[in-house]
């Protein structure tokens, strides 16, 4: 039976360390302090242009600070200058990847504002330029909600409890990272074991790495884990190789 999978196989088994998609969420709770969540959600929304597996796709404000929290969101990512940094370093948002990932991010903006959401900053695209894009009003049947954007376009959605609040970020198939801003750091503890994600930044972007911690993702957004002596695990092979120098005692039967 071992021969026979292995033949399946390709003669051999390998172990893999799979990094996928993500669609990550910050989640603002009504106690966070506004200038650290704008900040957080500004950079991890629109970093490399969104096009970062870890990125902000999904901006969950407490609708007790909701206004608060949108009205300097859009005035921070406002600022944010569209243009070739080769040309001028003060552009921060450069072009995406190649015209069919341009394609697919216009397509999520037609899509949701053709659904009733509305652009409060940005939407336009021009080349393979797209603006900082904020949308308000979207629901789970816009294509936006769900998939993967990898661009710079997030919703901003309002929740009322904590419990809501883990339920609209664990709602999608993707589990990489996540984030949650709040004074009470026990509070943002609790939430983070309840998220299906591999990683958790408290106060923090889900935009976050090191090279000594333990990176990876849950459910379709990957398998395994690589960094640091995890790394060492997932892409060695252990063994045990003895060296006998004392008789080792058989069984007399034997």
């Amino acid at each position: 039976m071992g021969r026979q999978i292995a033949a399946k196989a390709g003669a051999h088994l390998k172990k893999c360390c799979v990094e996928l998609g993500g669609k990550d969420s910050l989640i603002v709770l009504d106690d966070a302090e506004m200038e650290r969540a704008t900040q957080a959600a500004n950079f991890g929304s629109f970093m490399h242009q969104g096009q970062i597996c870890m990125s902000v796709e999904k901006v969950l404000v407490h609708e007790g600070i909701y206004s608060d929290f949108l009205r300097g969101f859009v005035e921070r990512a406002s600022k944010l200058k569209v243009g070739d940094p080769l040309k001028d370093s003060s552009h921060v948002i450069g072009p995406l990847i190649n015209d069919r990932q341009v394609a697919r991010v216009k397509s999520q903006i037609e899509d949701a504002l053709a659904k009733g959401a509305k652009a409060v900053l940005g939407g336009g695209v021009q080349g393979r330029f797209v603006e900082p894009t904020i949308l308000t009003g979207v629901t789970p049947e816009m294509d936006i909600y769900r998939d993967e954007t990898f661009g710079p376009v997030v919703p901003v959605i309002p929740f009322r409890s904590d419990e809501e609040a883990v339920a609209l970020a664990n709602d999608t198939e993707y589990g990489l990272s996540s984030g949650v801003i709040t004074r009470d750091e026990q509070r943002g503890l609790a939430i983070a074991r309840q998220l299906d994600t591999g990683m958790c930044h408290i106060n923090c972007s889900s935009v976050n790495d090191e090279p000594h911690v333990p990176f990876g993702g849950s459910k379709a957004s990957g398998v395994g884990r690589h960094g640091g002596r995890w790394s060492m695990e997932t892409f060695t092979e252990t063994r045990w190789i003895t060296l006998e120098r004392g008789g080792r005692a058989y069984p007399p039967a034997f």
